[in-house]
């Protein structure tokens, strides 16, 4: 009989086995995990180095980087937010850094220093950490002293425990146990995806990346609308992301379109992963603005030739791309240059279309958009709603964050309050 079994040995199924047996050193815990390694997750993140957190300290601007869930998480935050993860892990002696963007990691560069933590810290509090143990299903029993205990069933045999948290990620499989309980899911759909585009404007520009606006138009789009009406189309845009984007192999990736395909998920799977986007790689101007400045250039470089001339801040050939896909010749002087060239390159800069046709997974760091009805859990302590003494933590419930280290802080704050709700009990 253990007073705790933690379902997953993941960050958060770790983080809450550590402080329940920090401030509970005379109870019985156990992690289940199904796989033979544990922290596989942490293990690959951030490139192998193990995106903690994000240096965000404010709860209400930290919610704002969650899709789904972050009206929920503000309390939670208030509670144990990025710097109580901070604090954790540096009165622990895993000191971090904080990089330009936000991002935090270990200063050993290394999510092998953060994993090597948890499994030292977990085996000195005397935690079962048991691989291997893919569940099968879960009940709750009353034992003949009238005491009710959740009994797990896994691969090898059945474990009994007072207390259960459930740290599962986005685990199809424990889902569908979860759902035999009682529990509504939100369907599950991918997130932090980047989009497969072929298209001669980014063919061979693989590595390239840019500051830039990208915007998800509706499937019922008419690029033949007027501008009137285009305007009052862009009001009403779907989804807009601004930031880097890197053009790869297969398309296109970065912080904008991960955004964008987070933000997103369901929307992007209703269309089926096909698509249009317009990007503008111009964010600071519309075509309004830059056709002008590129008449301007006009005037004054006469004898140059367009191709040759990078008139405004973007990677070379990539302007060599545009200003091809715009119909001017790779002889053509800015003085030979027509109005109606001119006017297509504008539009190439700041309304540049492209078909997108699937998707791919970013890296090893796939995030799953779904998951256990917010509606029933008490995110005062993380407990279900429907079945008593069941917590839960992570990614098993529907929250999903953008990339930058808040999905690991979605799981250390839900593993610290489920974890603070266990020892209450």
């Amino acid at each position: 009989m253990y007073d705790v079994v933690i379902i997953g040995g993941g960050a958060a199924g770790f983080y809450a086995a550590v402080h329940i047996g920090e401030s509970a050193p005379n109870l019985k815990i156990a992690i289940l995990e199904r796989g033979k390694n544990v922290l596989s997750k942490v293990k690959v993140s951030g490139g192998g180095r193990c995106n903690v957190t994000h240096a965000e300290f404010d709860p209400n601007e930290l919610v704002k980087y969650y899709p789904r869930g972050g009206k929920e998480l503000l309390g939670p935050f208030h509670r144990h937010g990025s710097g109580d993860t901070v604090a954790f892990f540096e009165d622990r002696g895993i000191r971090l850094k904080t990089e330009e963007d936000g991002r935090m990691f270990p200063t050993t560069n290394s999510s092998q220093t953060i994993v090597d933590f948890f499994e030292r810290q977990t085996h000195l509090l005397g935690v079962h950490v048991l691989k291997h143990n893919a569940v099968t299903d879960i009940r709750y029993l009353s034992l003949k002293n009238q005491e009710k205990v959740w009994e797990v069933k896994t691969i090898k045999g059945a474990y009994q425990s007072r207390k259960l948290l459930v740290a599962t990620g986005g685990n199809a499989k424990m889902w569908n146990v979860l759902a035999n309980l009682g529990h509504t899911l939100e369907p599950p759909v991918p997130s932090l995806f980047t989009f497969n585009i072929k298209d001669d404007r980014i063919a061979g520009m693989q590595g390239i990346s840019t500051y830039a606006r990208v915007e998800l138009l509706k499937k019922n789009f008419n690029p033949k609308i007027s501008i009137k009406l285009s305007s009052k189309a862009t009001d009403k845009r779907l989804l807009v992301a601004e930031g880097p984007v890197l053009i790869t192999h297969w398309g296109m990736s970065g912080p904008a379109i991960l955004r964008l395909s987070s933000w997103g998920a369901r929307i992007l799977n209703d269309y089926k992963y096909r698509f249009r986007i317009r990007i503008n790689w111009m964010p600071d101007y519309h075509k309004g603005g830059v056709f002008p400045l590129l008449m301007e250039i006009k005037e004054v470089e006469v004898k140059k030739t367009v191709l040759r001339t990078k008139a405004v801040n973007i990677p070379r050939r990539l302007w060599t791309n545009l200003v091809r896909a715009s119909g001017i010749e790779t002889h053509t002087t800015w003085a030979d240059v027509s109005k109606k060239q001119l006017q297509l390159l504008a539009e190439q800069l700041t309304e540049c279309e492209f078909l997108v046709e699937g998707k791919s997974t970013f890296k090893e760091e796939f995030v799953t958009a779904g998951g256990i009805s917010l509606k029933e859990i008490d995110f005062k302590t993380f407990e279900s709603k429907i079945c008593p003494n069941l917590y839960f933590a992570g990614e098993v419930i529907n929250v999903d964050a953008i990339t930058g280290g808040f999905n690991f802080q979605n799981a250390w704050t839900g593993a610290y309050i489920a974890a603070q709700g266990i020892l209450k009990e």
